[in-house]
């Protein structure tokens, strides 16, 4: 079944976490107003969207004190479609958003049950609903991922992820990966898949010369 992409969207910020079109995202939702925009959003048009605040900060935890209420947030962020969900005993979701479309917040709306809307336009990101298979040399980014690993003696299945379509690959990388909020943020706007491959070598050796102080680690989210 489609779902429209609608012209209001509630938004989910979280810092460090990433969510590209055609790419999957598994989300643990437990703070109370977020519980709130998943229900509205599965009575509703299915979407929610993620979105980073522009001051790093930690969001969705269960036993803390309530963080500032609206925070500034980076213009542009990435629709997701629930595409599977659980709620658990507790009312806690486990879902599973599905990367459909970046957008533009034009305005923020009024909150709606302690989450916040705003309305969007999905203007210049026509590309994101039809994910073109655009070839992609990868042997670069497969040589520049080994180097990490023997690098932070982390072990990556290469030869799995050699087989992969390009897209995949670097969109999962730029997922995945433990950059900066920031330079998340910059993978989220590149404006093509070749320009977000170039932009993930370039921050994996950046990485790579400035050790592991190089890497940011975003916070816990379940």
């Amino acid at each position: 079944m489609a779902f429209p992409l609608p012209d209001t969207l509630p938004v989910f910020p979280l810092t460090g976490v990433l969510l590209l079109p055609g790419m999957r995202l598994p989300l643990h939702v437990f703070e109370p107003r977020y519980r709130n925009m998943v229900e509205d959003a599965l009575a509703g048009s299915r979407h929610i969207g993620m979105i980073q605040p522009l001051a790093p900060r930690q969001d969705n935890a269960p036993v803390v004190p309530a963080p500032q209420d609206a925070p500034e947030l980076y213009a542009v962020g990435c629709a997701g479609l629930i595409e599977e969900y659980r709620e658990l005993e507790d009312h806690r979701y486990l879902l599973t958003l599905l990367g459909v479309s970046r957008f533009r917040c034009k305005e923020e709306l009024p909150p709606q049950r302690g989450y916040r809307r705003f309305a969007v336009a999905y203007g210049g990101f026509g590309a994101d609903m039809n994910v073109p298979p655009e070839p992609l040399d990868t042997h670069d980014l497969i040589a520049a991922l080994k180097s990490y690993g023997d690098r932070y003696s982390v072990s990556f299945d290469v030869e799995r992820l050699s087989g992969l379509p390009g897209p995949l690959l670097v969109n999962g990388l730029a997922m995945s990966l433990p950059f900066r909020p920031a330079e998340k943020q910059v993978l989220l706007e590149a404006e093509t898949l070749k320009e977000r491959q170039r932009l993930v070598l370039g921050l994996m050796g950046m990485g790579l010369a400035a050790g592991a102080e190089g890497f940011y680690t975003p916070p816990t989210l379940n």
